[in-house]
């Protein structure tokens, strides 16, 4: 299942440049001569004299841009060189989560979105962004937590509310699969034993292409 952030642009709590393109939940670079002088800056980061943070944030809106270019890989690096002057800015992860989703690495994007909200546990999109990355990594049981956290923070989120929706969904068609004979845990699918074990291989075939390809 392919679940990113769609259409709607996110609100950063902490964003260092505000979005001027709604559609997009990148920020892009402002007019201000302090966000100029920042990217002239990040041009060498060897420059005497050149603060570390500044530089963090120049590399950030370079790999802004180059999301809302749709460069993912382009992005990503900018990102990650960001990250190695400022690991603790959970706008990062999450944006980080975000492209790691597009380009189809659930488990990273998993890792990033989780980092993301131990930085920033009131931040909801975050959750949202773990509980996509759950869904995509094939743990809806998961990612309902998530988004509830998400909805715990702020009720009125519809993203939180529709993903939570397929979440739940996933969760009944694997309950069905059970029930017809196919035995999981409380987050994988394994194959039945004895004589339902072909019934149960291909219950577990279903069940994985419902969870990692539907949508």
């Amino acid at each position: 299942m392919k679940i990113a952030w769609g259409k709607n642009a996110k609100t950063k709590r902490q964003p260092v440049v505000v979005s001027t393109k709604p559609g997009l939940p990148f920020g892009v670079e402002s007019d201000n001569d302090e966000a100029e002088k920042d990217e002239i800056a990040g041009t060498n980061t060897n420059c005497p004299g050149t603060k570390p943070l500044d530089t963090a944030e120049s590399l950030q809106r370079q790999g802004d841009k180059l999301a809302e270019e749709w460069k993912y890989h382009e992005a990503l690096s900018r990102w990650e060189a960001a990250l190695t002057l400022a690991p603790d800015n959970a706008i990062l992860h999450e944006q980080k989560a975000q492209v790691l989703l597009e380009v189809g690495d659930a488990w990273h994007a998993l890792t990033a979105a989780t980092r993301a909200t131990e930085l920033d546990p009131s931040w909801p999109e975050a959750w949202v962004t773990l509980g996509r990355a759950q869904l995509n990594f094939g743990e809806p049981d998961s990612a309902i937590l998530s988004f509830d956290k998400a909805l715990a923070i702020k009720p009125d989120h519809d993203d939180a509310k529709a993903d939570r929706k397929t979440a739940v969904c996933l969760v009944k068609k694997r309950g069905q699969l059970h029930s017809s004979g196919l035995s999981a845990n409380k987050r994988r699918f394994t194959v039945g034993l004895g004589e339902n074990s072909d019934k149960g291989a291909e219950g577990e075939e279903e069940a994985d292409e419902i969870v990692a390809q539907s949508g």
